[in-house]
């Protein structure tokens, strides 16, 4: 199986879109792939997401679209017939990673706190999003885990911005951080697609 972060090659922004209507989606995801970004997730928290995530992988096929907010063995169907090319979870627990060991795309899941991290370790993961971070111990609390989950890698996301992101992205144990803020919703419900493309840019860039 691969891993999720073979499937960023490299990339350190996990842009989240999170789209009203497939049109919507697919001008945010445009408006991602002008900034060089090559992969995205769409979060299945409004009634328009999954018809998002096809749409997108129809429109702006150079990209690869994932689903995130997987909470449930339905979500995730739906999200795999969508087309999803990798699934990503708010949380864990035994029930939700019984159904994702047979998944057959790239899972990363979310955890928020020590049992968590052992529970999907014990389920084979080396590779975790860290969800939501900033209220879970943010960069001290990932500092920490380095020592104690030697051979796990994090992608924390939740409380994630420009401003804090290479406080993340300096540590060993993450190889990419998520957010939302280079889709701001004042960007997206004024059609501000230069400023999404501007924003991801400048997290691509990143000193």
């Amino acid at each position: 199986m691969t891993r999720f972060s073979e499937l960023m090659s490299g990339q350190t922004l996990l842009p989240i879109i999170q789209a009203q209507s497939p049109k919507q989606g697919v001008q945010i995801a445009r408006a991602m792939a002008d900034a060089g970004i090559t992969l995205v997730e769409v979060v299945l928290r409004t009634s328009a997401s999954l018809a998002a995530l096809t749409a997108i992988k129809q429109e702006v096929p150079q990209l690869i679209v994932g689903a995130g907010t997987v909470i449930d063995a339905r979500i995730l169907n739906q999200a795999l017939e969508a087309g999803s090319d990798f699934i990503v979870t708010p949380a864990v627990s035994a029930a939700l990673l019984a159904e994702l060991a047979s998944c057959k795309v790239p899972v990363l899941p979310g955890v928020s706190n020590t049992g968590e991290i052992l529970l999907a370790y014990e389920h084979g993961y080396a590779e975790l999003k860290l969800f939501p971070a900033s209220l879970s111990g943010g960069a001290a609390f990932l500092r920490a885990m380095s020592s104690v989950f030697q051979s796990i890698r994090f992608c924390p996301t939740g409380g994630v911005n420009q401003q804090n992101m290479q406080d993340f992205l300096s540590l060993s144990n993450v190889f990419a951080v998520g957010g939302t803020w280079v889709a701001a919703a004042e960007w997206v419900e004024q059609g501000n697609w230069q400023a999404i493309t501007a924003a991801c840019q400048q997290a691509l860039t990143r000193p």
